[in-house]
């Protein structure tokens, strides 16, 4: 988007309603720049408050499955075969084959090239628009690093969309943010949000990923999420998981904010997904109430909160299982009532 140029692209829409007036580079940032400072010393305090609660009894079992149906089981290396995918599906599918109540997660996260073979291992138990089912994630726009031409950007979400993808976990451009080009963080997003158009006229959901911990401060990641939000994003997501800091409560909670934020202005509701280093089920609950707190026990469903993970579905098991034979020896956890 140039300076003073309207976008002319369908999500701007909503934006020039907001903003108010055309939407351009110029508003675009007068917008952006002028939301409230983040109180980091407020955030972080409220944060630490969610995370010492302490967890009835009778709602570890249910927060141990709740974990379980929000996750995204993910493999994102290099070394990706077919065969690890299948592997992958096949826990997605059946955590624990030794207790046939274990929930299944909501998708599995691959890199778009490996998605027919998730879809294909997934057989009927690929969604395909079902609630019932496991969702196929892929990460695209030259993930993690973004570093990439728009086209290469659309070409790589188009070729995960047409493989089966129900989802698109795109990464932002984060030196053009912080370099303060917004407009054209804005444009791409718009552009890869079409990328996800199906031949039936239908979208892949669009996961925005902001890689908050590149973003260096609390003031740049509400800005961020305002941004993705404004652009058509059906998801913000907070990492990619191969920068540190990855997740953490406090840039969560603020944006759960955000989204709460949103849904009192539109009515819309925009989805969380924290990403990266949450490996245990103690912190995962943490997740849980922070969530709870900030936008309604409503949001902790598959199509507005999941957990982007690799080894946080191991601990939960293991903590299911202890709390099923009797022999459970975690922590207390946080209650949601």
């Amino acid at each position: 988007m140039t300076l003073d140029h309207p976008v002319a692209l369908a999500p701007a829409e909503r934006a020039v309603q907001l903003i108010g007036g055309d939407l351009t580079e110029k508003s675009l940032r007068l917008h952006l720049e002028g939301l409230p400072g983040v109180d980091a010393v407020g955030l972080e305090a409220r944060a630490a408050d969610l995370g010492t609660r302490s967890i009835k009894t009778t709602s570890k079992a249910w927060a141990l499955d709740k974990i379980i149906s929000l996750i995204d089981l993910t493999t994102l290396e290099g070394s990706d075969t077919p065969g690890k995918v299948r592997s992958l599906v096949a826990k997605a599918m059946v955590p624990d084959a030794s207790d046939a109540a274990t929930p299944r997660v909501a998708a599995v996260c691959v890199y778009g090239d490996m998605v027919a073979d998730a879809v294909a291992a997934l057989g009927s138990a690929h969604s395909a628009g079902r609630d019932d089912g496991i969702n196929v994630a892929a990460v695209a726009t030259a993930f993690p690093s973004g570093r990439a031409s728009l086209s290469v950007k659309l070409s790589d979400t188009a070729d995960a969309v047409s493989a089966g993808a129900d989802e698109i976990d795109m990464v932002i451009d984060r030196g053009a943010f912080l370099a303060g080009r917004f407009g054209l963080v804005f444009d791409q997003i718009v552009a890869v949000k079409e990328a996800c158009r199906r031949t039936d006229g239908s979208y892949a959901h669009l996961k925005v990923i902001l890689e908050t911990g590149e973003l260096t401060t609390y003031d740049n990641v509400r800005r961020a999420s305002w941004l993705a939000i404004l652009a058509g994003g059906d998801f913000i997501k907070t990492s990619t998981g191969k920068v540190a800091p990855a997740a953490t409560l406090p840039v969560t909670l603020l944006m759960l904010q955000v989204v709460r934020d949103w849904h009192n202005l539109t009515g819309e509701r925009i989805g969380v997904k924290p990403a990266g280093g949450i490996r245990t089920s103690k912190d995962a609950i943490k997740y849980l109430v922070t969530v709870a707190e900030t936008v309604g026990e409503e949001w902790l469903d598959p199509h507005l909160f999941r957990f982007g993970a690799s080894s946080l579905l191991n601990d939960v098991l293991l903590q299911r299982q202890k709390l099923t034979t009797g022999h459970y020896s975690g922590p207390d956890y946080v209650t949601i009532d």
